[in-house]
């Protein structure tokens, strides 16, 4: 699968976050877009993921059968940002099932989903009782074992101890090959040093 820019851009009103970005994502990689605050990086990410159109440049998704068309990318990747939203609503088990209904786990049954988050403790909790911690693991863990072709991270560890920042890495190395990753970080501790960098404070 794969994701191309050509000279993509984007601006708020009058001023441009980046621009003339000329990139092919790939799977089987993983892609570290960095730079400081503010710079775009997330920005990027929602536009790569369908969610923001870009003000010019083109982006393409395509695979061996061919071209996929933009309102049907949602099917084929996941997502985890700590602005995401959840329902708060829901127990953590209504919440697991919910988003399973509409996506392919790699993670077994519901219960064992659960487990793997290490949030068996809060199973009937209700979401809107989580603290941060335990909301940024869910969202992790519903990207993680979700059967997606692409993965989109945010500043994953945001909210996560020393103990969940190991979880979400023992999370990392369990995936499986030919995945598409995108992580936008300014730290180096969330992404792979095998990732390719793509610093978008040059895209100005």
């Amino acid at each position: 699968m794969k994701i191309t820019v050509e000279n993509l851009g984007k601006r708020f009103n009058r001023e441009w976050i980046f621009k003339n970005v000329t990139r092919t994502f790939e799977s089987g990689h993983t892609y570290a877009i960095v730079g400081p605050n503010g710079s775009g990086k997330s920005t990027l990410l929602q536009i790569l993921w369908g969610q923001l159109p870009p003000s010019i440049g083109t982006l393409t998704y395509s695979q061996d059968q061919g071209l996929i068309p933009v309102e049907e990318i949602f099917s084929y990747l996941s997502i985890a940002t700590p602005y995401q939203e959840l329902i708060e609503e829901f127990t953590l088990e209504e919440m697991v099932r919910f988003h399973f209904h509409f996506k392919k786990s790699r993670g077994g049954s519901i219960q064992e989903i659960i487990e793997k988050m290490e949030l068996t403790h809060a199973s009937g909790k209700l979401i809107s009782n989580f603290s941060s911690g335990m909301r940024q693991r869910l969202k992790l863990g519903l990207a993680f074992l979700s059967e997606s072709a692409i993965l989109f991270f945010d500043e994953p560890t945001t909210n996560l101890d020393k103990k969940s920042i190991q979880w979400y890495w023992d999370q990392f190395s369990h995936l499986p090959p030919g995945l598409m990753i995108l992580i936008a970080s300014n730290q180096e501790a969330e992404y792979p040093n095998t990732a390719q960098k793509i610093d978008i404070s040059t895209y100005r």
